[in-house]
């Protein structure tokens, strides 16, 4: 009885041991490669009608490595999703606002809008143990 019970430990100790190893290499962050795709939004501080959402759509979809694009004038704002690997949210922001002549920022989430911004981070089991192997090693 004694000896299956420290079999029995054993085995889950060493079944957890492996849990962790894999949670912690799936859940380690990636280099972007060339299919990855990310998305970015630009705030206008200035007020655009449909017409200016229009340009500004148009705008983005003739940039090469935007692949998306979403302009709302109501809310002044444009999100499109583009390759970071080959250029940069800041640089498309900088150029469209030089290009076109609006006032035109990049939003930059801050740490508390990240962690809200997808349900299963955070809050899942399984970022929870990686968070937790992350901080110890």
């Amino acid at each position: 009885m004694k000896k299956t019970l420290i079999i029995s430990f054993s085995v889950l100790i060493f079944l957890f041991v492996v849990l962790c190893v894999h949670i912690y290499v799936v859940m380690k962050p990636k280099p972007a490669s060339d299919k990855t795709i990310a998305m970015a939004r630009i705030d206008f501080k200035q007020q655009i009608d449909q017409q200016d959402a229009n340009k500004i759509s148009a705008w983005l979809y003739a940039q090469k490595d935007v692949q998306h694009v979403l302009c709302n004038q109501k809310a002044g704002i444009a999100v499109f999703s583009f390759y970071p690997s080959k250029i940069s949210a800041d640089k498309i922001a900088s150029d469209l606002s030089s290009a076109l002549h609006y006032k035109a920022v990049r939003y930059k989430p801050d740490e508390k809008e990240m962690a809200k911004s997808c349900p299963a981070m955070g809050s899942s089991f399984a970022y929870k143990i990686y968070s937790i192997m992350k901080n110890a090693f």
